[in-house]
Parts: C-alpha cells; structure tokens; sequence
C-alpha cells in the first residue's frame, strides 16, 4: 500500500461541517475578517483550488484570529491549509505549516499524522515515524496512523515491526483494506528477506573459515621456520 492521501481524507470530510457562522449579537452581526478569509479557503479547498486555498488561508492567518481560534478555525486553517499543499507536492512548506499548527495544538494527532505523511514523501522516513510514533501515542487506535507508520516501517526494511503496526491497525479497524494490503506485502518481503539474510551469514561463516584456514596453512610454518632459524643462531 501506497502511504495515502488518505492521511487528509479527514480533512476533506470535514470541509462541510467546518464553516464558520459570522457571531450575531441580537440582531447586528459581527464582521471579522479572518472568518470570512477563513471561509473562502474553505470554499477554495472544495472546489481544488489548493493555491488558492493557501493563499486565502494566509490571509486568515494574517488577520485577528481570535474568533477563528475560540470556534477551533484557527485549528482548521493549520491543518487544511498544509493539506493544501500537500496536494499541490509542496510537502516541505507542508511540513513547516504543521509545525505551526502543533506549536499551538500539541495534542492534535492529525496534525502529527500529517506531519508524518508530509516527512514520508520528502523520504525522510525516521522523522516521520517520530511523527506518527507521536501521533498514535496521543490515539492509540488511531487507524490511519499505525497504517502509515507500517508503511514507513516498510521503506526502511523493518518488515517485521512493520507488520505488527499493520496488525494493530486491523485490531482498530478489522477489514481495513490499506492495513490488510500493507500486512500482506510487509510478510511477503520479510519472507524474501530472510533467504538473503542466510545467505550473508554463510558468506560470512565461510570468509571466516578461510581466514582460519589461510593462516594455519601459510602462517604457521613461516613462524616456525623463524622459530627454527633463531635457535639455530643461538647455538653458535
């Protein structure tokens, strides 16, 4: 299984839900920008028009947040604008959205598990499965995650501990095709890798036994005519 895009399918299942109201005091209604910038991305981000979505996002943030940050928008912008980006491949600006967003939400595990997608495909998987370790810790079924970290675990060639995430991600969500398809591939190349292993450990022993071999053959007699040599020296 490819690490997905379905890291961010939440997000998007989120777009129709999340739309801030403008607050309303009796009958007057409280203008803020940053709502309605808000809003608009969220509207961009619908339609994929991600550039335009990041760029509106921006002016959100650019504005007074705080009524965006009371009804979690602020929460939102960080994670659908790098989701964003995400899409558009601009997985290092993704990754430096997120860290603002964590930098204020630190307990958000979608903020970590994107984090660790984005780090995914820059290749750098070590980081990412820091991400994802972070991202479960703070969900512990947290599905989604512990498929991506089994697939992280898989680049790396840990197949073993690749497939235990994988297991436990259909402990969480029995059935799950992803988790299903990622299990299946990780035992297949922990089978295939397991002959190669052997094969390095016999190339081993062997190099090993010729050594042994090489130096009693060629070393010992030299020694011992040396040997030889300086007793002979002594006696005269």
């Amino acid at each position: 299984m490819k690490c997905r895009d379905i890291v961010n399918i939440l997000a998007l299942c989120a777009l129709c839900i999340c739309i801030i109201q403008p607050v309303t005091a009796g009958t007057e209604q409280i203008r803020d920008n940053a709502t309605d910038y808000y809003n608009l991305a969220e509207t961009f981000l619908v339609k994929g028009s991600y550039q335009e979505a990041i760029d509106t996002f921006d002016k959100a943030l650019a504005e007074n947040t705080t009524l965006i940050k009371a009804s979690d928008g602020l929460l939102y912008t960080y994670r659908d604008k790098a989701y964003a980006q995400i899409q558009l491949g601009k997985y290092s600006d993704a990754v430096a959205s997120l860290d603002q967003g964590i930098a204020l939400y630190p307990k958000d595990q979608m903020l970590w598990n994107n984090k660790g997608y984005a780090l995914f495909k820059l290749d750098k998987y070590q980081d990412a499965l820091s991400a994802y370790d972070k991202a479960i810790s703070l969900e512990q079924n947290y599905t989604i995650a512990l498929i991506n970290k089994g697939d992280a675990l898989s680049q790396m060639g840990r197949y073993d501990e690749a497939i235990t995430a994988y297991n436990k991600a259909i402990e969480s969500d029995p059935g799950n095709r992803d988790a299903t398809a990622g299990l299946a591939a990780a035992q297949k190349n922990a089978a295939s890798a397991l002959p190669m292993t052997t094969i390095v450990l016999v190339i081993v022993v062997i190099a090993a036994v010729g050594i042994v071999i090489w130096h009693v053959k060629f070393r010992t007699p030299e020694a011992k005519e040396s040997s030889d040599k300086k007793s002979k020296e002594n006696k005269k």
